[in-house]
């Protein structure tokens, strides 16, 4: 009687690569664009779909490689620090409008802290679509 080696067959299938990777080394606030992604071995935590990072804007350097997670980002900023932006004060059907500078960066959404050029007053407001800030009482 002969005696058959044991064969371990492979079955050739898709790899796991789940997860969102770097493609190259992303400094921060950079705009995410599709070709910085790559797909890499399954990480808990990161992100598996790129449309979750596309048009994003890293908070932190995220290395080539390296997963990429939803805390490493955020919208990206449509004010700049030092930039003259439309200041909007609206409150009981008032609306007030003159320019501030902004003394933060900011994504669609943020509460940034600007400066009213003519008052030199500090206020803190929302930044909206178009690039303006809006300064309305909390409720409104």
């Amino acid at each position: 009687m002969r005696v058959l080696p044991f064969v371990l067959l492979i079955i050739a299938g898709p790899a796991v690569a789940d997860t969102l990777v770097a493609a190259r080394t992303l400094r921060g606030q950079t705009v995410i664009e599709e070709m910085d992604l790559a797909y890499g071995p399954d990480q808990p935590g990161a992100l598996r779909d790129a449309s979750q990072a596309v048009g994003m804007e890293t908070r932190v350097n995220i290395y080539e490689g390296r997963p990429i997670r939803a805390s490493d980002l955020q919208p990206a900023a449509v004010v700049a620090r030092n930039q003259i932006v439309p200041l909007n004060y609206i409150y009981s059907g008032i609306a007030i409008a003159t320019e501030a500078r902004a003394l933060e960066r900011g994504g669609v959404g943020a509460r940034i802290r600007v400066m009213n050029l003519e008052s030199r007053n500090t206020v803190t407001g929302t930044v909206m679509p178009d690039g303006s800030v809006t300064v309305a009482p909390r409720g409104n």
